[in-house]
């Protein structure tokens, strides 16, 4: 039986299943780690801030969605026997392909290389999103890391997630690149509020006029809101524990751009309220209960 067929056979076999819902009392923080543009250090915020929340004794699972380039392993110095690429052929569990990383981080490996993750039919995207929603309930915080631009996966995570944090370093095309993506995500998804770190900055000033160019473009053009959690200095260490495939606060715990984000981690803990959940675009207003992540995930229609 090929892929397809699988595929064909566990999404009928699965149809109507309702995704697990949280213990009462529990309430997972969905928050995609997103940019404009590649090569500005996502990946590797997004992995220390796990890590910084789970020394919080936070419950952290690190999604890895960036389909078919993904290296959070990599960073890790992880070798995973098994990836989605497992799952979605029915050789595996989604559960059976799960890591642990460093402080108990439970971390989802995607797969690198494997185009057929990159380039998903739908009824292929249905099937993943449907094992996606069977992960344990039991989660103090959900970190995507997406890919990077505005392919149609990145799209979907960050419009189904209730937080959308904005990754860029200085860079004129990587601040314009940020840009265009929260305007397509207000423009078509209605998300109407962003926070960001500014990755790579020489200085707090620096950081602060990136963020307050972003901010005033934002308000002025798109009607949203952008929230500063804060800057990441440009730090040599950062480079060495990516050489290492160490996280940078085990590694060098105590240099500036670990000790950065460790205030973002806390920041973003210490937040009652989290930014609005974006609502599905044929939703009615007097809609007050949203659906779960993994419903507007599963049930994600592509803006025109």
């Amino acid at each position: 039986m090929d892929q397809a067929s699988t595929l064909r056979h566990i999404v009928s076999h699965n149809k109507g299943q309702s995704p697990p819902r949280p213990r009462p009392g529990r309430a997972m923080r969905v928050i995609c780690v997103t940019s404009g543009k590649g090569g500005v250090g996502k990946s590797n915020i997004v992995l220390n801030l796990s890590l910084a929340l789970s020394r919080l004794e936070r419950k952290v699972f690190l999604l890895d969605a960036d389909m078919g380039l993904a290296n959070v392993d990599v960073l890790l110095g992880l070798t995973p026997r098994y990836t989605l690429e497992h799952v979605m052929s029915g050789r595996k569990d989604i559960n059976d392909i799960i890591l642990t990383g460093p402080n108990g981080i439970r971390i989802l490996p995607s797969g690198s290389g494997i185009s057929e993750l990159s380039e998903m039919t739908f009824e292929q995207q249905m099937f993943l999103f449907q094992e996606l929603s069977r992960l344990d309930a039991e989660i103090d915080y959900l970190l995507i890391d997406t890919g990077a631009g505005i392919s149609s996966n990145v799209l979907r995570f960050n419009a189904s997630a209730q937080e959308v944090v904005i990754v860029s370093n200085p860079e004129p095309t990587a601040i314009t690149d940020a840009y265009a993506l929260m305007k397509l995500l207000a423009i078509k998804y209605h998300i109407r509020g962003f926070s960001l770190i500014a990755n790579s900055v020489t200085s707090v000033k620096d950081g602060e006029a990136m963020f307050q160019r972003l901010e005033s473009a934002c308000a002025q053009f798109l009607q949203v809101s952008l929230k500063y959690l804060g800057p990441v200095p440009y730090d040599s260490a950062v480079r060495k524990a990516v050489r290492q495939q160490k996280v940078l606060l085990d590694l060098f715990p105590t240099s500036p751009a670990a000790r950065s984000l460790v205030r973002i981690a806390r920041r973003i803990d210490g937040e009652a309220g989290a930014v609005p959940v974006p609502l599905p675009r044929q939703a009615a207003p007097q809609a007050v209960t949203p659906a779960s992540f993994w419903d507007r995930l599963l049930h994600w229609k592509k803006a025109k």
